[in-house]
């Protein structure tokens, strides 16, 4: 019995290819590796008053009581079946023929697994037509015994194949691999480690995973499979360290006396502690003769962009160029702005008027006319420009370097991985690698999704930054409260500062096709997310007419873009009404309150990352979040959570607890299928950062793992192509 076994083989075509399309199992170790989500006892009665709506469900419930009843003048016929758990009912439902068949089984008393998708019909929650397998109609002591002392596991399922048959499944794999000795099982931990911390062996964690006696048997099987997966990944993260220690790259060492410290010392203001701790972590980096490869996180306003500016000023002085990435053209015209004032003459080396210490700095995005851009390129190619801002179009192939030292990427989340690498291919040697972003990652996440790379924080913000005080305004509610918001916009500007209204989307599309009959407006649930273009004309017309109200979103030419950012920066527009275009660097330090519309439709970092545009001057800043989420939903809680705290960090740990990870190496980073199934990075702090540790010992001595055949196997099979791509290109 091989892990790679289709499981076509093993249970047949029918049921694989069912288990292939709908739950992603294609061989025998996917489906080994398919852990129960829970287990329910049998004298444990699950929370059905928790059930969430419009999700497929398998539940242990006892039979409370069966009705027929009749519908349509004695035309149809529906039996009715409630069952309890103690914490509340939920009723089955089945029409026609069914309703007979199921009459005799499902009476009171009985036990048994429901699956099916949670709806709501006068008022109480119901399955239509569930699958369902009763627990006690065995006969026979031995069986009952059997029974009564099993945890049953309780599997991620879907509609076409529930819970009970994936039971099946598993027994008959099981089944198989006990009769073959477990011999074709590969065993990635070494047994040095695996003894040390007395973990279970691989074939006894399987056994008790997906048949545990005891509730000790899950935690056994849990510390075990935990392990396997943090450590495989630590150590592809480990190589991928070790591997970058050995290309060489030119150290890149700050002239004294040079452009930096001519920066420096035109500053009108002192750093704070963090920003120089940071800054020499960076400088230390650059003075190697292999690349850095380091991610700079910070909360929003703390001060990234002067971190960066003076790192690429340090790679200047050194003989080198320095690119700033970023992911758009707003965001790259807005740091070609402000790095320009930051450096003034500075910025206009062999120009009139320009310092003699000074470079060039110049912008390069895909909307440039053509004889700017020749200017822009030119200026690259010979070396003229020190430092280039730009977009995706610096990665282009007509985009030569003189000698690239350093590449930023601000708001690395934005980028794939291939276009990192395209722009880093530009070096004679590979350069320098700053990462940038703005959203607070906590630690754990941060040592798996960026192992390879070494992680500097700024959690101090800058004198000056004021507080900002966030509130949620229950519109639906409470529609005064809305009114009052935009009054509060109202005296905010005749106070002589300035809006954002944040909306989730456009609104000259049209959303998914048409929109159903009957999903109006009355359900907040169903109706599209309120829009920019259609709020700017209602705030002109009604609550803020008067004021100089103007739009900004990703659909409009680039130049019409520039302008009005340019125009609210100059305070000559009130209110800019906006999609999340905003959401990243932008910098409009009289800007005082932002109102976000239909908050509820964001993430919490998102959120996080919009309100951080306020409260960037003298003045406190206010942020209104506008949703009509009811009061006990999930929603308002997430919006509480954010009006709660201003730390970011604690943010994302409550973000990442909602939504839980997914995969740090799946989808969010490279589209294929997760390979995290029992690791939780937001939970398994102890277990990620003591893998790390093991995994750095055993690569430093022995890169290669020639003396651990095993896990170079778990390896390949943990990195297919895919993945493998992906960790060489972070």
């Amino acid at each position: 019995m091989q892990l790679d076994q289709p499981l076509k083989k093993i249970l047949g075509g029918t049921t694989a290819k069912v288990m292939a399309e709908h739950l992603g199992l294609h061989t025998a170790g996917d489906l080994l590796h398919h852990y129960p989500r829970r287990y329910a006892e049998r004298g444990e009665l699950t929370r059905l008053a928790d059930l969430p709506l419009d999700e497929h469900v398998t539940v242990v419930a006892q039979v409370a009581k069966a009705a027929m009843k009749t519908f349509n003048q004695g035309r149809g016929v529906r039996l009715e079946v409630v069952v309890t758990d103690g914490s509340g009912a939920l009723t089955l439902v089945f029409f026609g023929r069914g309703a007979y068949a199921r009459e005799k089984e499902l009476v009171p008393g009985r036990r048994g697994m429901f699956a099916g998708k949670v709806s709501v019909f006068n008022r109480a929650r119901q399955l239509l037509h569930p699958d369902y397998e009763l627990l006690d109609r065995d006969s026979g002591a031995d069986a009952a015994a059997d029974f009564a002392g099993r945890l049953l596991p309780l599997y991620p399922a879907c509609k076409q194949f529930q819970s009970w048959k994936l039971t099946k499944a598993v027994d008959t794999l099981l089944d198989l691999f006990e009769a073959d000795g477990w011999r074709g099982l590969v065993d990635p931990l070494p047994p040095a480690l695996r003894e040390g911390r007395g973990l279970a062996e691989l074939p006894d964690a399987f056994r008790k995973v997906h048949r545990p006696r005891t509730k000790a048997d899950i935690e056994d099987a849990r510390a075990r499979l935990k392990w396997d997966e943090a450590f495989v990944l630590q150590v592809a993260l480990a190589r991928r360290r070790h591997a970058d220690t050995q290309l060489p790259a030119v150290a890149r060492k700050p002239a004294p006396g040079g452009l930096l410290d001519a920066f420096d010392a035109k500053l009108p203001f002192t750093l704070t502690d963090g920003q120089r701790t940071v800054s020499a972590e960076i400088f230390d980096d650059l003075a190697t003769e292999h690349p850095m490869h380091r991610l700079l996180q910070g909360e929003v306003g703390s001060g990234k962009t002067m971190v960066a500016l003076r790192a690429m000023l340090a790679v200047v002085d050194a003989g080198g160029q320095a690119a700033m990435l970023a992911p758009t053209e707003v965001l790259a015209q807005q740091h070609h702005r402000s790095i320009t004032e930051m450096m003034g003459e500075l910025a206009e080396g062999g120009m009139l008027g320009g310092a003699d210490l000074g470079t060039k700095v110049v912008l390069l995005t895909g909307s440039m006319g053509a004889p700017a851009r020749r200017r822009a390129l030119l200026d690259l190619a010979t070396g003229e420009a020190g430092i280039v801002i730009g977009t995706h179009a610096l990665i282009e192939d007509k985009v030569q370097f003189h000698d690239l030292g350093l590449v930023v990427v601000d708001e690395q989340h934005r980028f794939g991985v291939e276009q990192r690498d395209a722009l880093r291919a530009k070096g004679k040697q590979p350069p320098h690698l700053l990462v940038m972003t703005a959203t607070p990652i906590p630690r754990t996440v941060a040592m798996t999704v960026f192992g390879d790379l070494e992680t500097s924080v700024l959690d101090q913000l800058p004198a000056g930054r004021s507080p900002i005080a966030t509130h949620v305004v229950p519109a639906k509610d409470k529609p005064h409260f809305l009114a009052r918001a935009w009054e509060r916009v109202r005296e905010e500007v005749e106070g002589g500062h300035q809006a954002y209204v944040v909306c989730p989307r456009i609104g000259d599309e049209e959303e998914n096709g048409k929109q159903k009959s009957g999903e109006g407006p009355d359900d907040p649930e169903k109706r599209p997310p309120l829009a920019v273009l259609d709020v700017a004309g209602q705030l002109a017309k009604g609550p803020l007419a008067g004021l100089r109200v103007e739009v900004l979103h990703g659909r409009m030419q680039p130049e019409a873009k520039d302008d009005v950012m340019r125009r609210f920066a100059a305070g000559e527009v009130d209110v800019l009404v906006a999609t999340t275009v905003i959401e990243v660097g932008v910098n409009v330090p009289n800007s005082t309150v932002m109102v976000i519309m239909d908050a509820d439709r964001f993430g919490v970092s998102q959120l996080h990352q919009l309100r951080g545009r306020v409260g960037r001057g003298s003045a406190p800043g206010l942020c209104l979040l506008v949703t009509e989420a009811g009061e006990a939903s999930p929603a308002r809680a997430r919006l509480g959570a954010v009006a709660g705290t201003l730390d970011g960090f604690e943010l994302s740990r409550i973000d990442l607890e909602q939504r839980r990870e997914g995969d740090v190496l799946g989808q969010a980073q490279s589209g294929v299928r997760s390979s995290l199934r029992m690791l939780t990075v937001i939970d398994d702090e102890e277990v990620i950062a003591a893998a790390r540790d093991e995994a750095a010992a055993v690569v430093a001595a022995d890169p290669e793992l020639e003396s651990f055949p095993a896990l170079r196997t778990a390896l390949d099979a943990l990195l297919d192509e895919e993945r493998e791509r992906y960790l060489d290109k972070g």
